[in-house]
């Protein structure tokens, strides 16, 4: 019948079903599929000019960048564009990493590696700045989504320099991810920020208390090394 589609039953189907296509985001099979099939340019929740005056204020343009999670967005050659010099950007995906290899083989400035950004590569301290767009929300899809996002913290946490900041674009609100975020072990500085999604129409003044309408920025400061007190 016609009211079919407003049924408890419908409803619940169409949250399972969501559920298991959202679980996939957690594996890396997933994404290998997914870029082998469609190699086009794709940049989840906002483009690099939905952010960068944010992203201006709290990372600097010679600041050494790691771009987690960078699939085939086109964040980096945005930034790239913008000034920013050193963008190292990792993807658990060999496929999309390949092709980006080959795609900015001419940009210095742009390095791509294959890495899983819960267990980096990199010695302790390297960074300045860590950029993960939709990526923590991609592993709270997986399975041990909550033992992961820790270590993707830990792992962020150790190759920050002192004062360095984690900048995460989420489409999480605060009473669930701040949980993970304002966490002893890191001991951050959490600031949020709310940006219009990009389909809410630039005129309009977004309501911040309508989860809908905006994307959230979790800033996660790093402290100083002890010997600074």
């Amino acid at each position: 019948n016609g009211d079919a589609e407003n049924s408890p039953r419908w409803k619940e189907r169409v949250r399972t079903l969501l559920r298991l296509a959202m679980a996939q985001y957690g594996k890396t099979s997933y994404w290998d599929d997914r870029y082998t099939k469609d190699p086009e340019p794709f940049d989840w929740y906002q483009r690099y000019s939905g952010i960068s005056e944010l992203l201006n204020k709290y990372v600097k343009k010679d600041d050494a960048i790691l771009v987690s999670g960078a699939g085939n967005s086109r964040m980096s050659e945005d930034m790239y564009e913008d000034g920013y010099q050193s963008l190292t950007n990792i993807d658990i995906s060999r496929v999309v990493v390949d092709q980006m290899i080959e795609k900015y083989k001419d940009k210095s400035a742009l390095t791509y590696q294959q890495m899983n950004v819960c267990s980096l590569e990199f010695p302790d301290e390297s960074f300045d700045a860590v950029l993960g767009k939709a990526v923590m929300d991609a592993i709270l899809c997986g399975e041990g989504s909550t033992a992961n996002v820790a270590k993707m913290c830990q792992e962020v946490s150790r190759v920050l320099k002192p004062h360095g900041v984690f900048f995460i674009v989420s489409y999480g609100v605060p009473d669930n991810r701040l949980q993970y975020l304002e966490n002893e072990d890191y001991s951050w500085t959490v600031t949020v920020h709310t940006v219009p999604k990009p389909s809410v129409s630039a005129t309009a003044v977004p309501d911040t208390k309508d989860a809908n309408s905006v994307h959230y920025i979790y800033v996660c400061q790093k402290g100083g090394t002890a010997d600074e007190g």
